[in-house]
């Protein structure tokens, strides 16, 4: 049987910025269903955003839009059995997977920061995502290198 174009799901714009991709990364930062909590982490992340910025013209929301882009990964390495032999193929990813893995990436580097509460975290490493540095930026870039080390098999692609 052929694989059938899944439908995108729809997401609700948040109370605040009326942003629909807001509530996405609020759904990825949410733990045992506790969405009022990540809404709070994520809104005084922002605050704090805006405390750090200083001169920079942008929004808190602009900030953290750019933080995912420089984040977000196009290409990645999948594995494949070839005649005994794991191999490593390099594959772009598509739009949609593109923002989840870019805001799993910025989440999961956030949890592992030295700063005292969650928020405080998740602010340090938007900001420093937006300055293009950081863990998430490394990880990304290491993602970007295993396909470049593996372009030899991405005629191995199907």
């Amino acid at each position: 049987m052929r694989k059938t174009n899944k439908k995108s799901k729809v997401y609700r714009p948040d109370p605040k910025f009326n942003e629909p991709l807001v509530t996405r990364f609020v759904n990825h930062l949410m733990k045992s269903g506790k969405k009022s909590i990540a809404y709070r982490i994520f809104y005084s992340a922002m605050k704090k955003i805006d405390l750090v910025k200083g001169k920079e013209e942008k929004t808190s929301l602009e900030i953290w839009k750019d933080g995912l882009k420089n984040v977000m990964p196009h290409i990645e390495v999948k594995s494949r059995r070839m005649g005994g032999a794991n191999i490593q193929v390099p594959i772009p990813i598509s739009p949609n997977n593109k923002i989840t893995k870019a805001m799993k990436l910025l989440i999961s580097c956030a949890a592992i920061r030295n700063e005292k509460t969650m928020s405080d975290k998740l602010a340090f490493e938007i900001w420093e995502a937006f300055k293009e540095q950081g863990e998430a930026v490394k990880r990304k870039e290491n993602i970007h290198k295993m396909a470049e080390a593996n372009k030899a098999f991405s005629h191995f692609r199907f």
